[in-house]
């Protein structure tokens, strides 16, 4: 029996999501990256390899606040962009993190922004 570190099992849990998730030009994927500092997303088109809109804890407007409250505002940001852009609909990929806390604070945010997933 093998002992798998944090990080391994979650990119297991990431390759195993994204095999089953994936992005169109119409209704492209949420990729969500967690860090212990901050969260950052972005919606990619996965038929094309391109990213379309994207949100980083290190812009001014978000670098002050923290924890749940940085990871909504991103969550609407993201969704402003999007809407910006043209596009209503997502596909959200966790990342092969937990559904929990600061990802699911960004999921709502971005709901509330007026994303539909």
């Amino acid at each position: 029996m093998t002992v798998l570190s944090k990080p391994t099992k979650r990119l297991k849990r990431r390759r195993r999501v994204r095999a089953k998730v994936s992005g169109t030009a119409v209704r492209p994927r949420i990729s969500v990256f967690r860090s212990n500092r901050g969260i950052s997303a972005q919606l990619i088109d996965d038929e094309r390899g391109h990213t379309l809109v994207a949100v980083n804890w290190t812009e001014a407007e978000l670098r002050e606040s923290s924890g749940s409250e940085q990871a909504r505002r991103v969550g609407t940001l993201l969704a402003e962009r999007a809407k910006a852009a043209g596009i209503e609909s997502v596909v959200f990929d966790r990342g092969g993190y937990q559904y929990h806390g600061r990802v699911k604070a960004l999921a709502e945010g971005a709901r509330e922004g007026g994303l539909a997933f």
